[in-house]
Order: structure tokens, then C-alpha cells, then sequence
């Protein structure tokens, strides 16, 4: 099976080393990007099943990259981590497709078990999508 791959946007070089040390220690597949347009251009070359956002970022808000990547097929799951933590900014995360948000400095088990499940719940999703089309083709052979 191939491994989950996740893209990592922030601009701090210590957070990006621990979490991609992190999350290769655990089997993923990391990238990472210091900037929103370089976080943007990884994604037009390639899929990941998961990407962690910075709110704040060189070039734009983290909360713009939501925009700009918009909605995928399959769905990327979102992360939103900030240091800089408001409910303003949380709901806006969230309207705008993130699927969790975290608060640096975030402990290494909680963000480890907010992305297992993130990817737990695209695959949910995937099932609830392929068993639906499954029923309607079954259906139409009726």
C-alpha cells in the first residue's frame, strides 16, 4: 500500500524539521513549503492525502491557501496550525474547508492523532462515496 503524503505549509525551519521528522517517524510521506505560493504550486503538481497549514505565512494567511487549493476530488484534508489563536480566525478556518485547526506549540500525540484522523475520515468518506456508487449501479442492472 502506498503512503499517505502530506504537505506541510509554514516558515518556521525548526517546526518543519520536528514535524516532518515526526511524521516520517510514523510512515508518512512528507513534502514541505515555506510560503503559501510554494505550498500552492506543490499542490498543482501533486495530491496529498493531507496538508498542514500555517495561519501565518510570508506571502498570505494560510487561511487563503484554503481558497486557492479549494475543493479536490479526492478530498485533501486541511489543517489549520496557528500560534496566534482567536475565535475569529478559528471560524474563519473552518468556513473557509479546514477540517481541524491546532495551536502551536501543538504536543506531538495531538497533532499525531489529529492527522490519523484526518485520514481516518477521508476514508470514510471514500467508502460512504464508492459503496453509494456500487448501490446505483446495482440498481440500474436491476
Amino acid at each position: 500500500m502506498a503512503k499517505e503524503s502530506i504537505l506541510i505549509v509554514d516558515d518556521d525551519s525548526d517546526f518543519l524539521d520536528l514535524v516532518s521528522a515526526l511524521l516520517r517517524g510514523e510512515g508518512y510521506e512528507v513534502d514541505i513549503a515555506k510560503s503559501g505560493n510554494e505550498g500552492l504550486k506543490k499542490c498543482m503538481e501533486r495530491f496529498y492525502s493531507l496538508i498542514l497549514i500555517n495561519v501565518k505565512l510570508p506571502d498570505f494567511e494560510g487561511t487563503q491557501l484554503l481558497t486557492k487549493i479549494g475543493n479536490t476530488d479526492p478530498k485533501i484534508r486541511k489543517v489549520i496550525i496557528t500560534g496566534y489563536p482567536s475565535l475569529e480566525n478559528t471560524r474563519q478556518a473552518l468556513n473557509l474547508g479546514a477540517d481541524a485547526f491546532l495551536v502551536k506549540p501543538v504536543k506531538a500525540e495531538e497533532l499525531l492523532e489529529t492527522v490519523r484522523k484526518q485520514l481516518l475520515e477521508r476514508d470514510k468518506e471514500l467508502a460512504e462515496r464508492y459503496s453509494s456508487l456500487k448501490d446505483i449501479k446495482s440498481k440500474k442492472k436491476d
